[in-house]
């Protein structure tokens, strides 16, 4: 077989790859090597037919992270699955309380009122969600809708590089940590009419503090969900409730 005739053969058996194999979650493909050795050709082949893969637009690969199936992304949004990779929950918390309570103040001093009423209404829509997905993505519209009032391009474009993080899986873990233990809805409801109150009575400092206020009592409640005392308090709570039940129900047969 001469070395044409072997890269096309490489060709080949990688566009199978592509179109029949369950990959990764980030559609990370093997090394060159792998594929050598899997389709038993040389690296040279297997180089010169995934350059035909990228040329086609099939495939993109970046040095040390190596080679993806689909399109390109660009730059940015390679910088910002990067940090989604890489950032823990307290220095997104961080970031919130420098960037939020700016914006709340902003939107206070540039809001439109059909942008307040937009708010207000999401607002209801966060205290009257029950179920805990909805109640999240409820929120998450607000503090956008809040940013997005604030009038600037670039304080919109970090919020949203921090809102990607929060989609994580791991934030959500953490955050499904702190809905169990015993989140207060109605304060986190209450804070958020304080702060929509706040920017329709065009009252930047007011707005700030408010905005401050509800992200400290959540970044606290975030740190004691995920602190090993607060794991074992409620293990501690589980077990004494089983034991009430027992006692209170004497025909509980024992474990």
């Amino acid at each position: 077989m001469n070395p044409n005739d072997n890269s096309n053969y490489a060709l080949a058996k990688l566009r199978e790859y592509i179109q029949t194999q369950d990959l990764a979650k980030d559609r990370r493909l093997p090394t060159e090597r792998a594929f050598a050795e899997t389709f038993n050709v040389g690296r040279r082949a297997v180089r010169r037919a995934l350059e035909v893969l990228e040329a086609e637009g099939l495939i993109w690969r970046r040095q040390g992270a190596g080679t993806f199936v689909g399109e390109k992304p660009d730059d940015w949004s390679a910088q910002v699955t990067e940090l989604v990779a890489g950032t823990d929950i307290m220095e997104i918390m961080e970031v919130r309380l420098r960037i939020e309570p700016q914006l709340a103040q902003l939107a206070a001093m540039r809001a439109k009122p059909a942008e307040v009423e937009r708010m207000r209404a999401l607002v209801q829509k966060t205290g009257q969600s029950t179920d805990a997905d909805a109640k999240e993505l409820w929120d998450g519209s607000l503090h956008r809708q809040i940013a997005q009032s604030a009038g600037n391009k670039l304080f919109l474009s970090i919020f949203d590089v921090v809102n990607r993080i929060r989609q994580d899986d791991a934030w959500q873990s953490i955050r499904e940590l702190a809905r169990r233990s015993g989140t207060n809805g109605k304060a986190s409801f209450e804070q958020h009419i304080a702060i929509v109150d706040a920017i329709a009575d065009r009252d930047p400092a007011r707005a700030g503090e408010a905005m401050r206020q509800h992200l400290l009592m959540h970044q606290e409640r975030l740190i004691r969900a995920t602190s090993l005392g607060f794991l074992e308090e409620k293990a501690g709570e589980d077990i004494a409730a089983r034991s009430t039940g027992d006692a209170e129900n004497p025909l509980t047969p024992a474990s």
